[in-house]
């Protein structure tokens, strides 16, 4: 399909012929089982029913250290995300989303002034543009703007991922972070798949080859893509099977930053101070590193330079690593990254034993 074929089957998809979640005929574009702090799990249980019964998403996208904070959120929808995270992020923070659908526009804004009193704010803390995420700008979102955008099965619905990627960087501040869910392939889909709009609009379809994605982050300026999560997509339909044949459909939560050109950071030593609310006593970066309090863990050049320069700069103490070699520590900790497979990764989980769990309950909040 066409950029603006796409639209209009989107829109026409989520806008008019999905109601609630229920009628969604696969289980990509629902939420995926996560524990969550008690704050983040209140935050979400306080959004109002009919904003969650039309929430559609793969993952559940509220990052750490929110408090204050600018927040954009691609695809916004009918704002379940917007309305959890104003609560988060406080008076003092704000929360913009951005849809291209009427309807869902519409339940948004309608919301507004009723969260806003629950959560006990003078001002609403949240506002939704109408327009499209490959042109942010065009709507008016302010350039180096945002300290955080986050997207939840979204950007796999967009006809042109480099032009949604491209407009986060270009909207984000330095140091920012885009913190998404999304639904990727382990290849690259057959034209008959692309063309099919039921399963467009079921977030399969327009799904990404995860190492495009990674291959577009470093043409755009980004960082490397850190995996914070990932869980199957199971295909259940046997037509649905027919057209995809043995591809196979993963939904991943990845960070990415908007680092300064001159960044490079080398092999480091860090340690966490405990002190990112509701994290006190462990904070999971991504699924490679996860800092307790209190401990000394060495980290690549890659992952101390995303942390020095991010909002996450004050939360560590940094110090310099002996080398025994060039690249390697003392404990032979490589001061590389590697280039990961999601699917290796899950694969990975369940030889190691360890359940890994698939989509669930759509936009209950139960799930989280």
């Amino acid at each position: 399909m066409e950029g603006a074929q796409v639209h209009d089957s989107v829109k026409d998809y989520y806008g008019k012929q999905l109601k609630t979640v229920d009628d969604l005929k696969t289980q990509a574009c629902v939420t995926v089982g996560k524990k969550v702090t008690k704050p983040v799990r209140e935050a979400v249980a306080a959004v109002h029913d009919e904003v969650a019964s039309k929430y559609y998403g793969c993952g559940l996208v509220i990052p750490e250290k929110l408090e204050g904070m600018k927040i954009l959120d691609l695809g916004s929808g009918s704002g379940r995300d917007c309305f959890a995270l104003s609560k988060l992020v406080g008076p003092n923070g704000h929360v913009t989303g951005i849809d291209m659908t009427d309807e869902q526009i519409a339940v948004a804004r309608n919301y507004i002034d009723y969260h806003t009193e629950k959560f006990g704010y003078k001002e609403a803390n949240t506002d939704f543009v109408q327009g499209y995420i490959e042109r942010l700008r065009e709507a008016g979102l302010k350039e180096n703007y945002y300290d955080i955008i986050i997207s939840n099965c979204v950007i796999n619905l967009s006809p042109d991922k480099r032009a949604v990627l491209q407009e986060a960087y270009n909207v984000l501040k330095e140091g920012g972070e885009f913190y998404f869910s999304d639904i990727y392939a382990d290849r690259q889909l057959e034209d008959s798949v692309r063309k099919h709009e039921v399963l467009w609009g079921e977030c399969i379809s327009g799904a990404l080859y995860w190492k495009d994605l990674f291959t577009l982050a470093a043409e755009i300026g980004f960082s490397r893509p850190y995996l914070v999560s990932a869980a199957p997509v199971p295909i259940d339909r046997e037509d649905f099977k027919q057209i995809l044949g043995d591809a196979r459909f993963v939904s991943v939560t990845y960070r990415l930053f908007k680092l300064p050109p001159s960044a490079d950071g080398a092999l480091t030593q860090v340690i966490y101070n405990g002190e990112i609310a509701g994290y006190e006593e462990e904070f999971t970066f991504d699924h490679q590193h996860i800092f307790k309090k209190n401990d000394i863990v060495m980290v690549p050049g890659p992952v101390s330079t995303s942390l020095k320069c991010s909002r996450f700069s004050d939360e560590f103490d940094y110090q310099p690593v002996p080398k025994k070699s060039c690249g390697t520590d003392n404990n032979g900790t490589t001061d590389k990254v590697e280039f990961e497979d999601p699917f290796e990764y899950l694969e990975n989980l369940a030889k190691k034993g360890q359940k890994v769990e698939s989509s669930c309950c759509g936009g209950s909040t139960k799930c989280c």
